[in-house]
């Protein structure tokens, strides 16, 4: 048991108005394409025993949202996410460790109806009362994943050489939770 993990010790929902599920994806080799879920829900706990701690998270696929209607249509569509057949996108914890602030999120992501094991790290950012009086915690973390171990592998050659979208996507999160 840490100070840390003693002061935070409840249950959290996340604050879908003040949370951010995004993620950065290189596009044609030069640059980078940014992206968000607008649809998440997701629950915690912060155990006075960090190895008791759990996080359940599951994003709405279809809400997926670059700014450009055409190319959020083609990322709900087959070729990617498939949106229709494979509506949630979900990541349930499997531990819970502590160094410092950092909290390290091990859990199964699920796209597509692929499950694959990973570990999330969360900088602990702080803890305030909102004028509501509710409770607030926020962490930001960010993951590496292969689109391909999801089963998400259309791509297209680009005439310099290379692929119009990398396999490597930043998983991206700014988390605010409300206690109780």
């Amino acid at each position: 048991m840490s100070r840390l993990t003693e002061a935070l010790a409840g249950k959290y929902t996340l604050d879908g108005a003040h949370s951010q599920i995004g993620f950065t994806a290189r596009h044609a080799m030069v640059t980078k394409v940014r992206g968000a879920f607008n649809e998440f829900e997701g629950t915690a706990t912060i155990a006075e025993n960090v190895a008791d701690s759990s996080v359940s998270v599951v994003i709405q696929a279809a809400s997926i949202d670059t700014r450009q209607e055409q190319r959020d249509a083609h990322l709900r569509s087959d070729d990617f996410l498939s949106a229709e057949t494979f509506p949630t996108i979900t990541f349930v914890s499997t531990s819970v460790s502590q160094e410092g602030e950092v909290f390290e999120i091990t859990g199964d992501l699920t796209i597509k109806d692929v499950t694959k094991s990973l570990t999330i790290p969360f900088e602990y950012q702080g803890q305030a009362t909102d004028p509501f009086g509710n409770q607030r915690v926020g962490f930001e973390g960010s993951v590496v994943i292969s689109r391909k171990d999801y089963g998400i592998t259309w791509n297209a050659a680009i005439e310099t050489g290379g692929v119009l979208v990398s396999d490597k996507v930043t998983l991206e999160f700014e988390i605010s939770a409300i206690k109780g």
